[in-house]
């Protein structure tokens, strides 16, 4: 089913602050928190309804963080391919990266194969720590 996309001002706003902040996730909050400090006015309902037609498009992926109920938000470019491989996200930093590797493919045929289940890369998300991360607990 294609969902049908008004464009208005605050949508435009909106998506223009997700590409910013492409490299981050982002809860609803910090949105609202960013979005204000621009002196954009944007009711918390506008931004969870525009939020989930950008999931349903595809143009933003939807996690909710380990130890907690808040779903983040990270945009998604539409060339990235988003959709064909893994994920990490840092649980101390928040960072996410793209993870290609020969490795996980094999256990993602060994799973197709072995289990007959096919996997959708593009939802599957590893939470750790990032380099920098375990770095700084290392030095504490």
């Amino acid at each position: 089913m294609e969902v049908k996309v008004y464009n208005t001002r605050q949508k435009t706003i909106i998506l223009e602050m997700l590409k910013n902040n492409k490299n981050k996730h982002l809860t609803a909050d910090d949105m609202l928190f960013i979005l204000s400090a621009q002196k954009v006015s944007v009711s918390r309902a506008t931004l969870y309804r525009y939020l989930d037609v950008l999931v349903q498009t595809g143009d933003v992926k939807k996690y909710i963080l380990p130890d907690s109920d808040k779903a983040c938000y990270q945009y998604v470019d539409s060339g990235d391919s988003c959709k064909e491989h893994f994920h990490l996200m840092c649980i101390d930093c928040g960072t996410l990266q793209h993870l290609e590797c020969v490795h996980i493919n094999e256990i993602i045929n060994h799973v197709e194969n072995m289990h007959k289940f096919k996997v959708d890369p593009g939802r599957v998300v590893f939470y750790g720590l990032c380099e920098d991360c375990m770095k700084n607990k290392q030095e504490e």
